[in-house]
């Protein structure tokens, strides 16, 4: 029993021999020192920094630093319990020539939690020992970010007003395809879908949209984005609340005087602007029952800047009536047309062209006396003749 326990274990042993033998039948000196000089010269990941479940690729570049000699390749695999390996490894025989490189891609998936990680990578040699290299890999679920920078205080029922909106990057790769999306019910978005395209690492996009709601409501800002060819969302709120806007600009007429001449009213006047936004664009001209003349109908001050103002004239005619209503009107930065009125009296002493229109009282009176002297002088020399 014991010499067959002892011929099994020998023939065993010579099975082991023989197949290291076969294993390393090519192997030699030269082919030792060849593969000691293939080294991984280039790893590249798409993305280059993952989320959470997404895929992507790696990329291992081989490089055989042989100047003279090629080395024989067989077997090609990457390996982790984080990162899952989601293509076939590499099986067939392959050549590597002196100098040249070989590339190798594998799909990956990071189906870890955030962190930084090392999945190995193999290539076994048919004439020598295995290549080992473990590229790290991150995965970091930062997403970008959507920030609303500029809009109104308060927006008003059909008028337009513009919205800012920056859209950054915190992230350490780039991304792709960024599309930002704006909806909402009973409001009127232009653009609604605006593309940014690619957005590096660390930078960021300022982009503008218009707003004209009909009603109350929320505005949803969507950024839309790829993370190598994975879709990936981050999404916001913007009320839509109906209000009086703080910072628009507030024109008011101040110091107006009138005047009257032949019929016709001249009301002078300043246009003050109280806000703290240009009024573009200012007009003042007069309403019912006054009747627009000539000439000036219509009075354009122009534009006005915060704290600053302008003159302005505007004449009309108006019968029987005490007082006249100003309309004045401006437009903001979005072109939306804002108006308010003023009463003006209108019971202005005449002008002297006026007064020129009745006969003067006292050229009438020089003029008798002057016609009364001449006649009293022309019977005294009549009267003096006849003597």
């Amino acid at each position: 029993m014991k010499n067959k326990l002892t011929y099994l274990s020998i023939f065993l042993c010579l099975l082991i021999i023989a197949a290291t033998g076969a294993v390393n039948a090519y192997a030699t000196t030269d082919s030792l020192t060849a593969a000691g000089k293939v080294y991984v010269s280039k790893i590249t990941y798409d993305p280059a920094v993952f989320f959470t479940d997404d895929t992507g690729t790696v990329t291992v570049e081989v490089t055989n630093g042989n100047t003279d000699l090629g080395v024989v390749v067989n077997h090609a695999t990457l390996s982790d319990k984080n990162i899952q390996l989601k293509s076939g490894s590499y099986d067939s025989t392959s050549n590597i020539g002196p100098g040249k490189t070989y590339t190798f891609t594998f799909t990956i998936a990071a189906i870890s939690p955030e962190g930084t990680y090392y999945p190995t990578f193999s290539l076994s040699f048919r004439d020598a020992e295995s290549l080992f290299y473990r590229p790290s890999v991150q995965v970091d679920n930062t997403p970008l970010k959507l920030t609303v920078s500029e809009k109104p205080d308060a927006f008003a029922q059909s008028k337009k007003k513009t919205v800012t909106v920056q859209v950054a990057n915190p992230r350490k790769n780039d991304v792709r395809n960024v599309i930002l999306e704006i909806t909402g019910d009973g409001v009127t978005v232009t653009p609604s879908k605006i593309y940014i395209g690619g957005l590096a690492a660390g930078t960021d996009s300022t982009v503008n949209f218009s707003v004209t709601p009909d009603q109350p409501t929320t505005l949803v800002l969507t950024l839309h984005y790829d993370n190598g060819y994975n879709s990936h969302t981050v999404a916001t709120d913007l009320p839509i609340v109906f209000g009086v806007d703080k910072k628009q600009a507030t024109p008011i007429v101040s110091n107006i005087q009138v005047k009257s001449d032949a019929g016709i009213y001249h009301v002078t006047g300043d246009v003050n602007n109280a806000g703290l936004e240009t009024a573009n664009a200012v007009t003042v001209t007069s309403l019912a029952p006054a009747i627009p003349e000539d000439p000036y109908r219509t009075y354009v001050v122009g534009a006005l800047k915060p704290d600053d103002f302008g003159s302005f004239e505007v004449t009309f005619s108006a019968e029987n009536s005490a007082r006249v209503p100003l309309q004045l009107s401006y437009k903001d930065a979005d072109g939306n047309v804002y108006t308010s009125e003023q009463d003006v009296k209108i019971t202005a002493l005449p002008s002297s062209s006026q007064k020129s229109g009745n006969l003067p009282v006292l050229p009438i009176v020089a003029a008798v006396i002057i016609i009364g002297v001449f006649i009293g002088g022309w019977v005294f020399y009549l009267r003096r003749n006849k003597k």
